[in-house]
């Protein structure tokens, strides 16, 4: 081969991807973003779902590397009988010869904990799927989270032969929730058991939010929307871990060494839905002065507000908020000013001075500070990281 044939042939690249899940999806888009403003990649990609077997086409495929959700052992034989570089974007644990890019479970179960503690939640539980490992890593996670809060969690007894027979596992789902203290917060270990917990819950006549508030995690737009009432989900960073997975393959092509280790990724936030538009206290007072906040979030909200609305002293007030929420009023405010701050910034063109203004801080100055201080980062930081792994 020609020295001017070597500088014009592109690498081959394999994605043995699913394209059947929004969360897959956005890992292609990633993985898209990184090609157009990098190098450019001859791409084989052919439909699939979660768990197919490989596709036929691989046993004869020759490329340079593939990008592949290794999710069962069937895939992981035949991506290792290639002899390419690798990078797999699963966290089954079936691959760990190859680096591995994945979502950040902990800090995926800390924002579905936050999220419901936040609502004043005292009981939690956590339905998972025992087909997929990083199921019980999110759940363990979710647990941990919740100890180190002072709390406990219930656990569904997820077996995998269940998920072969609905109508047994909906009785086994029913039984669980009926046995839940209520209110209880429950965490999902995606959207699709989220949809079907929402399911029994309608079924069974449990009223979501009030009894059982729901958050699953993937944010699959769609089908939260369809949910009854829409499912409020975790935010992960997928396209993030698709660039990510993207610029480790381009390394290992170009003959460098990259370890065999996990890349987390960390999740963006919390899209929140009705599925846990709940006050969980009982006290109609804070239970006012909490969702006065959450009405609110765009205005420039003062504990004087709160104490006008609930008809409580200050003293009083901070003290009961405290007791109830872990938190006081003001830091309260400020979490859900912050939070809402993250999806501004990841979701919208708005400037980060647009969305100071917003939220109803003095100055953008003291947004920024604020943002930094409370989060770890400015949020000038978080707007460049996506507009780099975003931009189209």
């Amino acid at each position: 081969m020609t020295k001017h044939q070597k500088l014009r042939k592109r690498p081959v690249v394999a994605l043995l991807v699913e394209t059947s899940n929004a969360f897959s999806r956005e890992l292609l888009s990633g993985i898209r973003d990184w090609i157009r403003f990098n190098q450019s990649w001859a791409i084989h990609l052919s439909e699939q779902g979660r768990g197919n077997q490989p596709p036929a086409w691989l046993k004869q495929w020759k490329g340079d590397g593939i990008i592949a959700r290794v999710e069962t052992k069937e895939i992981a034989r035949a991506v290792s009988k290639t002899r390419v570089p690798v990078v797999n974007v699963s966290a089954s644990g079936l691959a760990p010869q190859y680096p591995s890019v994945i979502s950040d479970s902990l800090g995926i179960a800390t924002l579905a904990a936050r999220h419901l503690m936040e609502r004043g939640l005292k009981s939690f539980g956590y339905c998972g799927d025992a087909r997929f490992q990083w199921s019980f890593q999110h759940g363990g996670n979710f647990e941990k989270v919740l100890i180190k809060a002072g709390y406990s969690c219930e656990f569904y007894p997820s077996l995998s032969e269940d998920a072969l027979d609905w109508a047994r596992e909906q009785q086994k789902i029913s039984d669980w929730l009926y046995s839940l203290p209520k209110p209880v917060g429950i965490m999902t270990c995606y959207d699709i058991r989220g949809q079907q917990v929402l399911d029994v819950c309608r079924a069974i006549g449990l009223h979501v939010p009030d009894e059982v508030a729901v958050i699953g995690q993937h944010n699959d737009a769609v089908l939260c929307d369809l949910c009854d009432p829409p499912l409020s989900s975790v935010i992960p960073g997928a396209r993030e871990a698709g660039h990510e997975a993207a610029a480790l393959l381009y390394s290992m092509m170009q003959g460098q060494t990259v370890e065999s280790k996990v890349h987390p990724i960390a999740p963006v936030g919390v899209a929140t839905r009705q599925s846990t538009d709940v006050v969980a206290v009982d006290d109609p007072r804070l239970k006012r002065a909490a969702r006065f906040m959450r009405d609110h979030v765009f205005e420039k909200v003062t504990v004087e507000d709160l104490v006008k609305v609930s008809g409580m002293s200050r003293t009083l007030l901070e003290r009961q908020f405290k007791h109830s929420f872990g938190v006081s009023p003001y830091e309260q405010i400020l979490t859900l000013k912050l939070n809402k701050a993250e999806r501004l910034i990841v979701e919208t063109k708005l400037s980060l001075a647009e969305i100071s203004d917003k939220l109803g801080f003095s100055s953008p100055e003291h947004f920024n500070s604020t943002f930094n201080k409370r989060k770890g980062h400015p949020p000038g930081q978080l707007r460049k990281h996506f507009k780099t792994a975003r931009r189209k």
